[in-house]
């Protein structure tokens, strides 16, 4: 596999503190490129990443209580986002999520700590 399981909760966040930055007005450049979206992850780091992801990630659903309908101000510079309310930041973000916390499940599965210990539904 590409990436480690931190190395993509890193990347989620990475993401995730991009777009809460645009949806709360603050104009966020895009990054020049996708490998600027993957920073790297120190050894032993994980409680600090996972931590970082589900702060923001319960940042990101707090911002669902307003007007979701709203434009994203100052818009973004990306032709294809450049029109995106508060609910498209909101859904692509959990699109994104989505697609890669299902390769956390291939590689958890991969190294045969799926399903998780604490018990969960696994499918």
């Amino acid at each position: 596999m590409s990436h480690s399981v931190a190395e993509i909760a890193a990347h989620l966040t990475f993401w995730q503190d991009w777009f809460y930055s645009r949806c709360v007005g603050s104009a966020q450049p895009m990054v020049s490129s996708a490998a600027a979206g993957w920073p790297a992850v120190a050894p032993g780091s994980w409680r600090v990443v996972r931590s970082r992801f589900l702060d923001r990630l319960n940042a990101l659903a707090s911002l669902g209580d307003g007007d979701v309908t709203r434009p994203l101000t100052p818009a973004i510079e990306f032709p294809p986002l450049a029109n995106f309310t508060l609910a498209d930041a909101l859904i692509h973000v959990a699109t994104h999520n989505a697609h890669h916390l299902g390769q956390v499940i291939v590689l958890r599965q991969l190294l045969g700590a799926w399903p998780p210990p604490s018990g969960s539904w696994t499918w």
